[in-house]
């Protein structure tokens, strides 16, 4: 690790502690007041209001905790690192907004039930129209520090204050309404917070466990890393990309490159170390493994018997793509790699790719392997 990498690194975790700090302070003493205005107005809305607060302000400091623990250098066991941390951080999280989730409903629905007149004040006013503009100045600050630290966690949390400043908004209004014609929503307000809460928990934990499963990269990154790839001459094409994290900022990636069968083994080694550098310089991607695929460039039969089997294996809707083909028509051999859908078993594309290229060229040992489609 390079000095730029780890002042990049230090700057990364102090900006997200020192956002989540601000975040847990905001977030306690709206709670406090919207706790205090519900409580003196007897209102189920205020009261959730201020359970939504305290739900946030608990999911910064654990996002705090995830990062000074996924911060933690890498050793024998973990000898990269331990940033997944900050997802298990992020989907315990995700269950607390759930539990308040949950539980907020139940009040609302118990007070749908069996209705409490609400007094609303001068102050249970104020404070929800202070809290309405603290929260929207909050939700702007944390997405804007979140984007510059590359933090999914703060990106979120800035997107959810400003929600909830919407969500305070309706509780404003369904108190002016009762305020104005007696029509008391607050608890049919309270069911819409609480599923509203809900849904950004199971939304949470959807997109923590998609993170944590391993999921298809961004299409952007994947071309981006291609046209980095292919800049050079020699490189016809870059197939098999796969992009592992682990953690923010912490991705690893290995990739197939079409070469000339040419080029020596000298040759390759250089290619792919000036490779290496210039993806990590950059993308920030570790590029931990180079497989090469040779291209014919001494045979014209070749090229003749390579569009042949090009034009037969694409006409198949369920073939995304077909890479890294070579024959070697003296001891007729071909070989190439499919990459199919998901739409078909891939024994069973396999199979019938076969015996198609078996009937256009009974002489010759074909081998097919089939690939994933994991990435665009």
């Amino acid at each position: 690790m390079t000095n730029d990498d780890i002042n990049q690194k230090v700057d990364r975790d102090k900006i997200i502690i020192q956002t989540s700090v601000i975040g847990i302070l905001a977030n306690i003493l709206l709670a406090v007041f919207k706790a205090f205005a519900g409580i003196m107005s007897n209102s189920i809305a205020v009261t959730l209001d201020a359970v939504n607060n305290l739900s946030d302000a608990l999911s910064s400091v654990i996002t705090i905790i995830g990062n000074k623990l996924g911060s933690k250098a890498p050793d024998k066991n973990h000898p990269l690192g331990y940033g997944r941390i900050e997802y298990l951080s992020a989907m315990i999280v995700a269950g607390i907004v759930l539990y308040a989730g949950i539980t907020s409903i139940i009040e609302s629905v118990k007070k749908i039930i069996n209705p409490a007149t609400p007094e609303y004040t001068s102050i249970t006013l104020l404070i929800l129209a202070v809290a309405i503009i603290v929260k929207l100045v909050l939700g702007a600050y944390v997405k804007k520090r979140g984007e510059i630290a590359n933090s999914g966690a703060l990106i979120a949390s800035g997107a959810d204050a400003t929600f909830d400043a919407v969500l305070s908004l309706s509780v404003l209004l369904s108190a002016l309404l009762y305020i104005f014609t007696g029509i008391s929503l607050e608890a049919y307000v309270g069911v819409i917070i609480s599923a509203v809460i809900i849904k950004a928990g199971i939304d949470m934990m959807i997109e923590t466990l998609n993170d944590i499963l391993g999921k298809r990269a961004d299409p952007k990154t994947t071309a981006h890393l291609k046209e980095l790839l292919t800049e050079e001459p020699q490189v016809r094409g870059a197939y098999d990309i796969f992009i592992t994290n682990y953690g923010p900022d912490k991705n690893y990636a290995s990739v197939h490159l079409e070469l000339p069968d040419v080029m020596t083994v000298e040759e390759v080694d250089e290619l792919t170390r000036k490779l290496q550098e210039e993806v990590y310089q950059e993308m920030g991607i570790t590029l931990i493994g180079v497989g090469v695929y040779s291209y014919n460039t001494k045979n014209d039969e070749a090229g003749k018997i390579h569009n042949t089997v090009m034009e037969t294996v694409m006409n198949h809707e369920w073939v995304l793509q077909l890479h890294g083909f070579f024959v070697e028509v003296d001891k007729k051999q071909m070989r190439f790699d499919v990459v199919m859908s998901f739409d078909i078993d891939w024994d069973e594309g396999r199979d019938i790719l076969q015996k198609e290229v078996n009937e256009l060229y009974p002489d010759y040992e074909v081998q097919i392997v089939s690939d994933i489609d994991i990435s665009d």
